[in-house]
């Protein structure tokens, strides 16, 4: 029987939730595969009103969108670029679209790395070997990069690390006029150096958001407590410490 919307949207629910826990249990992403699947599935049938496929791998593909469109849903936990999706190329036959998801562990949420017509997809992935064409992560990269447009809201440096936090509320970590990726390690050595918990009160680890913030709002109130900051470095402009 097709799940409803809401149904779609409870069922994501609880399993990002049952995710989040098996990872503060110490379980590895790369033992959730089943359930990482499951919830790139619900959350490309949510974002195309679509419904899941009636079989498990119908005919090459998982979801079908409002529009009746075939989709293909690949879903990673990876938080490096390393490594490729395989797909198969005979199953491919059977697909309109493809929609490849990661989710990210350090904010707990689901991101788009492509969502393409399935020809372009196919012209992003390799020739064929041993019956799979491998769709490469590191071409995905730029889905995830920053756009230029976005502006900087606030921005603070310490100890070798520019914090920047975006517009959009992202936080970006820079280290000699290079992003830092992933940024959490660092932020988690800077919370430390400021003496911020790696923790909420519900005891789970603050995301990067949450980090970032607490650094950025940190370091600003040291510099408040100064006696005289140089014109230069008026408030809104990134002070090294």
């Amino acid at each position: 029987m097709a799940l409803t919307q809401m149904q779609i949207i409870q069922s994501l629910g609880e399993a990002m939730t049952w995710f989040e826990r098996e990872l503060h249990w110490g379980v590895p992403p790369t033992e959730l595969r089943r359930l990482c699947g499951r919830i790139g599935e619900l959350y490309a049938a949510m974002i195309t009103n679509g419904q899941m496929a009636l079989a498990v791998n119908q005919h090459g593909y998982d979801v079908v969108s409002a529009q009746g469109e075939r989709i293909s849903v690949k879903t990673t936990a990876k938080m490096d670029f390393a490594g490729h999706l395989s797909f198969n190329p005979r199953s491919l036959v059977h697909v309109d679209r493809v929609i490849v998801l990661r989710v990210n562990t350090e904010e707990m949420q689901v991101e788009i790395l492509l969502d393409a017509p399935v020809e372009s997809a196919l012209a992003l992935m390799g020739p064929e070997t041993k019956g799979m064409r491998p769709l490469p992560l590191r071409r995905l990269l730029k889905a995830l990069e920053p756009t230029a447009q976005l502006e900087t809201v606030n921005a603070v440096t310490f100890h070798g690390y520019t914090v920047r936090e975006m517009e959009s509320g992202s936080i970006l970590v820079e280290r000699d006029g290079a992003a830092v990726i992933p940024a959490k390690p660092a932020l988690r050595e800077l919370a430390l150096a400021l003496n911020i918990g790696l923790l909420n009160s519900n005891g789970n680890a603050l995301n990067t958001r949450q980090l970032g913030t607490q650094i950025i709002q940190s370091v600003n109130a040291i510099r408040s407590t100064l006696p005289a900051v140089p014109e230069a470095l008026a408030p809104g402009s990134v002070w090294p410490v």
